[in-house]
């Protein structure tokens, strides 16, 4: 099962996302610290009137969680200055080792840290770091700023994702494992045919717009369209019972939906090839999500593919099976 190359890869669409978003943050972040920094340069010697400066700078960034000052060792030269007052006794504290200081040797005027969790709040937070310079230019240390990432400006919507191929590889001891095993029936595989009529009917008619079928454990897990929040399971005695429908209401079929009603029944006809066809590498379990277009397929070998629905339907027994 070899992976094709996609033009734009989900990880390069999310890297490019996460990139603007810091530029915005940085842009932000280090007009308002490179002030603060030159006004804390005149009493960087004097650590209660550095303390005393910083605690009036706080009240400039509303949304700062901590503010401090770190010299050119890395050792903290301030008080923690928040909104609850300043900490002295974090005054010496060897940050150096801290991997928001990552760039801080590099002599960069302005850093701004990856994410990381914090180690108090366990929280995700962030770190700006501005370079303090004495009058002459030498390098005094850095002001440190610290976020707490949920009191930060946030992008209006989630991240895009393109609909693109995904291969993921599953656990290696099943992989290693694989040739010593044979695909055992379940009770599923006996109906699949009528399993597979009733998921098209809920999907199609009923208001379904995920679906994610579970061959080995006899069950289906359903996502509607009117209540996306909340998932369903569906044990084998209640998936089979075209009865089951009388439960979901009428729904007429999404005009956003990617996938055609005729790709789901060919998709479902395709899942029951995949599930049967060898006994060694088989289906264990997947999914079909109309909005996005997407099929999601797990085989014995613990593999993990994510495909647009019309790719998934272009691959024939050989590509799966081979000669």
């Amino acid at each position: 099962m070899e992976e094709e190359a996609s033009s734009t890869s989900p990880v390069d669409a999310l890297g490019a996302v996460i990139r603007q978003h810091r530029q915005r943050l940085e842009v932000m972040l280090a007009e308002s610290l490179g002030a603060m920094a030159s006004r804390c340069a005149v009493v960087w010697d004097d650590r209660r009137s550095l303390d005393d400066e910083l605690r009036v700078q706080l009240e400039e960034i509303p949304c700062c969680l901590l503010l401090y000052a770190i010299d050119t060792r890395g050792v903290q030269c301030s008080g923690n200055i928040s909104t609850a007052g300043i900490d002295v006794e974090a005054c010496g504290q060897n940050l150096s080792g801290r991997p928001y200081l990552s760039g801080y040797a590099n002599g960069q005027t302005f850093i701004l840290s990856d994410v990381y969790i914090s180690r108090v709040g366990r929280r995700s937070c962030i770190t700006a770091l501005h370079r303090v310079c004495s009058e002459s230019g030498d390098a005094l240390g850095y002001l440190a700023a610290d976020f707490d990432l949920r009191d930060l400006p946030q992008l209006h919507k989630a991240a895009d994702m393109p609909i693109a191929w995904r291969q993921i590889k599953g656990d290696p001891v099943i992989r290693q494992a694989l040739f010593y095993q044979e695909r055992i029936s379940s009770v599923m595989d006996a109906c699949l045919n009528q399993v597979h009529d009733i998921i098209h009917e809920l999907v199609t008619e009923c208001g379904v717009f995920h679906a994610k079928l579970h061959y080995g454990s006899s069950r289906a897990t359903l996502w509607l369209y009117d209540d996306p929040r909340r998932y369903r399971i569906h044990v084998l005695e209640e998936i089979i019972d075209p009865s089951v429908c009388l439960a979901y209401p009428h729904t007429d079929y999404p005009n956003d939906a990617i996938a055609a009603p005729q790709q789901v029944r060919m998709t479902l006809d395709r899942f029951v090839n995949l599930r049967l066809a060898d006994n060694v590498i088989y289906l264990r379990s997947a999914s079909v999500n109309v909005i996005n277009g997407m099929v999601g397929l797990n085989f014995s070998c613990d593999g993990t593919h994510y495909m647009p629905i019309g790719e998934f339907l272009k691959k024939d027994h050989q590509f799966w099976f081979g000669s």
